[in-house]
Order: structure tokens, then C-alpha cells, then sequence
């Protein structure tokens, strides 16, 4: 297969976000769903957007869509994708699955299924009926939703969010893939100050800080594809090589605080791991002690819910002196996620704009306050629309 339709993932409202990324990548012609940003690309295109895509959750190889509404039709659909010319004679195939609102609900009958009709498959080529699968792995999925199944494969291995640097995390981490999304979302560029001032084990000032380097995020990382023979290890090591020529030094101030000593220690580790310890001033303070003399600085910040609390009051006490302390930076813009339904309220202040977020199983709300921006030339924006 030369070319490919892939599919990168992305948590529900962050499709756009994944779109403007991939356009920055020279891709076009994508097909924007929900959950998902669809294009056409080649082996190498596996290997770029794994390396690049700071905001998608995998990147997955779409094999085939169809309707199924019984174990023959998803035998036949299944059987008819070109699977041998992918998965070698040794490849480990390894099915899960998943079902909504289809006759076919039984996950566990769907895997096998999809399962005994890759093995025929792989008959036609290989003229054997056993195989061993002791090679590399092959992750399929079968997803039922309406009565058509999608059948994918799997390129990322673990999810993209598992940048290799995060070992330490407090109680409600925050995804790395999230905190990007979050950062592309605020306009913030590396000539202006950035800060988080609850910022826990640490991610958003590290995301933002290899953003400030245009550091690939899968940079030191694997991923399960990297042991496919369709993508060459030579082709992997060129674009790191290649990624690494791109990374840029710059002077960049970014801040770092919180009044927990054990996850502001994580935090530093993690600075360390990812190799952005230089372009981020850790400082254990208090949020009350915040405070900043620059112009055109920018807060990101995902402070305690109500899950993470002692009591609503505590909560209500927080949101209010994070107010206090914010609107004291008048010529800054400030970015807050949280599920707590009545923060405007007692942040004292409404946000431009709030968009809906998931962290992880929460639904959140990421409330936007557009503080003005220093002059200059005109950057492109994430069309979302």
C-alpha cells in the first residue's frame, strides 16, 4: 500500500485544533468529524505526524468501512480488506473493539470474528493456515456505530499524549496532548511572557516551553510502528535527525509555581526529563504571590475542580483570589480550564469566550480572557468554524 487514508484522533473539540496542526504540516484536503481528522498520506506521512502532532491522540491507518448488520456481513467486509499486503506472515494481530448503537453489540463475538476473517485473508497470500504471531504487533479495532463498521490499524502504540517525559504526576494530571491544545488555543507566542501559577507536575509550562523550541513532541518516544518492515528504521531515524535540526534556542520566559512542594518537585524532574529545565523559572510560591511586571504576558492554567477539593468553599475561596490576582496583570491574557459550573461568577469576571473541553471523562469549560497583544505582523489563526 503506497497510500494511505489516515485518521489522527482527537478528544471532542479539538478536531480544529488537530486540523490547523496538520496544516502547518503541508497536509491538505482534510476531512474534518468528531473525534477525528481524516487525509490521505504515505509511509512517511505515518512517521512525520507521530513525530509532530502535538494536539492528536494516535494516528491510525483506516483499512476499510462498512455496513454490518450481521456476523456474515462483517465477515465478508472484513475479509475483503487487502490485509496481507500490510500484516507479514508473523505479525501479531491483536483485535479490541467497540459498539454503539448497532445490532452487532456483542464486542467480544465482533473481535472474533474480525479476527478469523484477517486469518483468511492472510491465506491468500501466505498459503498456510497457521500462524505463528510472533512478530510485530498490529493493533486492530473494529468500531461499530449505526450498523457500519470501521475497521483501523493502529501506528501510535501508546497514545500520543506519552511524550516520554512526565514519570511524576499529581493527583488530576492534566494530558500533554490537552495542555497543547489548550496553549495553541490562546494565541501565546514564545516573544511574550507565560506563567502557571497552579501548575502542579508541570505539563503546561513543559509544553509550552518545547512548543518555545519547536521540539517535536514524539521526539524521545516509540511508537509500535517503528517495528513494522513496511516503514524502514532508516525512515525513522531521518526524521528525528531532521527534527532535531529544527529544534531552535531562544530566550524565553516562562514560569513555573506552586505551594505544593512534592508535585512542584515533579514538576522540575519532568523539566528535566524533557529536556526544557533551561527555558522554565520554577518558583514554590503561593498563588497570592504571584506577580509579574511585564506587558503582554499570558496565564494558562488548570487549577483544582471540585473533584480535587475539600469542600466547595475551598473551591469558591480559590476561584476568587485567582481573580483578585489576575486582574491585577491588566495588559495580560489569561486561560483557565475547569468543570466548576459557576466560576465566572466567583472569578469576578466574564470570559470572551469559553469553549467546551474534555479532561479526560470531565466535561470542562476552557474560559478564555483576550488581553490585548503586542504589535506585530499578523500570525495565521485556528479556523474554527
Amino acid at each position: 500500500m503506497s497510500e494511505f487514508e489516515i485518521i489522527a484522533t482527537a478528544a471532542f473539540g479539538l478536531e480544529s485544533v488537530v486540523s490547523f496542526e496538520l496544516k502547518k504540516l503541508g497536509f491538505e484536503n482534510l476531512k474534518v468529524e468528531n473525534g477525528s481528522v481524516t487525509f490521505s498520506g504515505k509511509v512517511e506521512d505515518i512517521v512525520k505526524t507521530n513525530l509532530w502532532l502535538r494536539c492528536s491522540d494516535r494516528i491510525l491507518i483506516k483499512m476499510g468501512e462498512f455496513k454490518a448488520l450481521d456476523f456474515e456481513e462483517l465477515f465478508q467486509g472484513t475479509m475483503a480488506i487487502p490485509w496481507e499486503n500490510i500484516i507479514p506472515v508473523n505479525g501479531k494481530m491483536h483485535i479490541t473493539g467497540k459498539s454503539v448503537k448497532s445490532k452487532l453489540f456483542s464486542v467480544s463475538d465482533c473481535q472474533a470474528i474480525v479476527k478469523k476473517a484477517i486469518v483468511e485473508s492472510m491465506k491468500r497470500k501466505y498459503k498456510q493456515d497457521w500462524f505463528d504471531e510472533d512478530g510485530a504487533v498490529y493493533k486492530i479495532e473494529i468500531s461499530l456505530h449505526n450498523d457500519t463498521a470501521l475497521l483501523t490499524l493502529d501506528t501510535s502504540g501508546s497514545g500520543l499524549h506519552k511524550r516520554g517525559y512526565r514519570l511524576h504526576q499529581g493527583d488530576a494530571p492534566l494530558k500533554e496532548t490537552l495542555a497543547a491544545a489548550m496553549i495553541n488555543l490562546s494565541r501565546w507566542s514564545p516573544d511574550r511572557p507565560f506563567a502557571d501559577p497552579l501548575c502542579g507536575s508541570g505539563t503546561i509550562a513543559i509544553e509550552a516551553a518545547m512548543i518555545a523550541k519547536n521540539m517535536a513532541p514524539g521526539l524521545n518516544r516509540k511508537f509500535v510502528s517503528e517495528m513494522w518492515p513496511q516503514i524502514p528504521e532508516s525512515l525513522w531515524s531521518l526524521y528525528r535527525e531532521e527534527a532535531l535540526e529544527q529544534m531552535v534556542h531562544r530566550d524565553v520566559e516562562i514560569y513555573a509555581s506552586d505551594y505544593d512542594k512534592k508535585v512542584f518537585n515533579f514538576a522540575r524532574e519532568n523539566a528535566r526529563l524533557a529536556g526544557v529545565s533551561d527555558s522554565i523559572l520554577f518558583e514554590k510560591k503561593s498563588l497570592s504571590g504571584f506577580s509579574n511586571k511585564r506587558k503582554f504576558g499570558c496565564i494558562i492554567t488548570n487549577p483544582p475542580y471540585g473533584e480535587r477539593m475539600d469542600s466547595d468553599n475551598s473551591l469558591v475561596n480559590l476561584y476568587r483570589e485567582m481573580g483578585e490576582v489576575f486582574n491585577r496583570l491588566d495588559s495580560w491574557s489569561y486561560f483557565i480550564i475547569t468543570s466548576f459550573k459557576d466560576f465566572e461568577k466567583q472569578f469576578g469576571k466574564k470570559a470572551n469566550k469559553n469553549r467546551k473541553l474534555y479532561n479526560g471523562k470531565i466535561k470542562s469549560y476552557f474560559y478564555m480572557y483576550m488581553g490585548p497583544l503586542p504589535q506585530r505582523k499578523k500570525s495565521p489563526v485556528i479556523d474554527e468554524s
